[in-house]
């Protein structure tokens, strides 16, 4: 486990005492068991002691601090890092960015079946390992790192934290089992023609009652919509806005793929005529469930970023190292170390949030809420930075199609705006701290 306060639980095993195995690439198994939560955090506390000396006065203590990951959280980082550098290369993503789809349907059902990464934070009664989302988050980052293009995020990030925050054991049963096996692809569609992310900018209306319900109206940039078989839907009833499951061949629904700048990352216009739908949860309670499951995308898609900013990082300082200009390594060149320099900070920095983001959402504390939009904020804009200098470290090849610095700078700029850009979340963290 990983804690704060240097003290460990056994590894592979949680506070209960249950073990969780994890099937990695191929038939092998990840060596050892993972972690399945952060342990609670332990407040850091002062110990006051008072001398007899004539210096007397109060003298603090703190308790060694350890916020690391676990043996077997790196080891399931190493593990999904060597399956997606075998099945996301730059020549795969490029591959699948060109295709309607948009992903690889034999990888994805790899994830599943044999990785079991759908269903990394389904619990274990729904078919699910039961994992926490420090483990997620570090799936996520690894995704972000290789640009992964898959329903992924739609689907777990988005589609399963809905459901299991819904308070609704039988649409659990009904969709997260396909969830966790990769047999269902799921997403979550909200965000209106307005564009806009909060509560204000669901206006879609259904009608019914009991489990007889019809949507009218139109969802915009929903994340994979062209692509799933499961699509949860925002929309108004008297009672306020509440959270409906429709069938992705449903009548009266059509579903059009958007053209996107970052085409590692599918979105599409889904337009409902009387469309049937099966209400989810509890009538007028769907935005307090939404809300909190965009606070855990906006933590997911900061992990994701981190590990985009990480790995141009990686490509920048390569690149300043084997360069030469002027007879020298463009490294040795103060311009270009302290380029190098101020992406590392910030890189870092950024880790720091996202990780703590990741054990706020593992607890579903108080912080989470606050956390997460301080996260998106600047992960975002730490990420945008770094593909940024990344392209004028390499300078001329960096702007050509066929150097992939582009691609992040491309998927940078539209998770930049996912969920709301920095603005939006420091406004929003302003008012959740009470400012």
């Amino acid at each position: 486990m990983m804690r704060f306060d240097g003290s460990e639980l056994g590894h592979g095993s949680t506070a209960d005492g249950h073990h969780h195995p994890l099937a990695g690439a191929g038939s092998s198994h990840v060596g050892g068991q993972i972690g399945t939560e952060f342990a609670d955090a332990q407040h850091v506390y002062a110990s006051v002691h008072t001398s007899t000396g004539a210096a007397s006065g109060p003298v603090c203590r703190l308790p060694p601090m350890n916020f690391a990951f676990t043996e077997e959280q790196e080891e399931l980082r190493k593990t999904v890092r060597q399956f997606l550098e075998a099945k996301s290369s730059e020549e795969a993503v490029r591959e699948q960015m060109e295709t309607t789809d948009g992903f690889d349907a034999a990888v994805w059902s790899q994830m599943g079946e044999q990785m079991g990464l759908q269903g990394l934070i389904v619990p274990e009664e729904f078919g699910g390992s039961g994992y926490s989302y420090v483990e997620l988050g570090i799936v996520l980052e690894e995704m972000g790192r290789s640009l992964l293009c898959a329903p992924f995020f739609s689907t777990v990030v988005l589609a399963a934290n809905t459901l299991i925050h819904s308070g609704d054991d039988a649409a659990k049963a009904a969709h997260l089992p396909g969830i966790a096996s990769g047999e269902t692809i799921a997403t979550v569609a909200f965000t209106e023609p307005s564009g806009k992310w909060d509560e204000s900018g669901i206006t879609m209306q259904a009608s019914g009652s009991g489990s007889d319900w019809t949507l009218n109206g139109t969802k915009m940039f929903v994340l994979d919509g062209h692509t799933a078989n499961l699509i949860i839907v925002a929309a108004r009833t008297g009672k306020g806005v509440s959270l409906f499951a429709v069938s992705g061949d449903a009548a009266g629904l059509t579903r059009t793929a958007l053209s996107t700048m970052d085409q590692t990352r599918k979105q599409a216009k889904l337009e409902f005529s009387n469309t049937p739908a099966t209400l989810i949860g509890t009538e007028g309670e769907g935005w307090n469930v939404l809300n909190t499951v965009l606070d855990l995308a906006a933590v997911g898609l900061a992990a994701e970023q981190v590990g985009g900013a990480q790995k141009v990082l990686e490509m920048a300082v390569e690149y300043a190292k084997v360069r030469v200009q002027f007879g020298r390594p463009i490294g040795s060149f103060q311009a270009i170390k302290h380029k190098c320099a101020d992406m590392l900070l910030e890189v870092e920095s950024a880790k720091s949030a996202a990780y703590y983001g990741m054990w706020c959402a593992a607890e579903m504390n108080d912080e989470l809420a606050s956390v997460a939009s301080l996260a998106k904020a600047y992960c975002s804009e730490a990420y945008f930075h770094a593909t940024a200098e990344n392209i004028q470290i390499h300078g001329g090849i960096g702007f050509t199609w066929e150097h992939p610095a582009h691609l992040y700078f491309k998927r940078a700029k539209s998770s930049e705006l996912l969920f709301g850009d920095p603005t939006y979340h420091r406004e929003l963290l302003a008012q959740r701290i009470g400012i």
